[in-house]
């Protein structure tokens, strides 16, 4: 049977497609933030997008260097740009329908400036304090010797 082909196989991907997804709608997002003219998105990095299997909702995490006392005014300037940036998604991909835009500050981006902030109040550690290296030995505990072990004395 001259007339058959092979049936034609997807190319593999080395991740699933919302992963792509997520990439694509950040680098989409993060071109079009920067030609949007608005002070207020200025000082706004885009951290990550998280787009759901159904492709009905994308998160998009964002990091302002104003922090949380700016994230008022910034959420304001997104709300206003929302529809600028679906009209950029629908017209870089090949969606059937672009995901709704939800802005939210990024957690893990917050919580880190809390912990760096908690060490700086702690301070340097000191010269003193031994800081123990992965290559040295594990200390002996308490109450054992360091030299070779010799059985106990016998009663005679």
């Amino acid at each position: 049977m001259a007339g058959r082909r092979a049936p034609r196989r997807a190319p593999t991907r080395q991740y699933p497609r919302t992963a792509r997804l997520n990439r694509l709608l950040q680098e989409i997002l993060g071109e079009e933030l920067e030609l949007i003219d608005d002070e207020r998105l200025e000082r706004v990095t885009l951290v990550s997008v998280d787009v759901d299997a159904d492709l009905h909702l994308a998160v998009i995490y964002y990091d302002s260097l104003d922090g949380e006392e700016g994230d008022e005014v910034v959420l304001e300037a997104f709300a206003e740009a929302r529809v600028r940036l679906k009209r950029a998604i629908g017209r870089q991909t090949r969606l059937k329908r672009v995901p709704e835009l939800s802005f939210r500050p990024d957690p893990a981006v917050r919580e880190g400036s809390k912990i760096e902030a908690i060490l700086a109040d702690i301070g340097p550690i000191a010269d003193h304090v031994p800081v123990p290296d992965q290559d040295d030995p594990p200390a002996p505990s308490p109450g054992s010797s360091t030299g070779p072990t010799s059985p106990p004395p016998e009663d005679a």
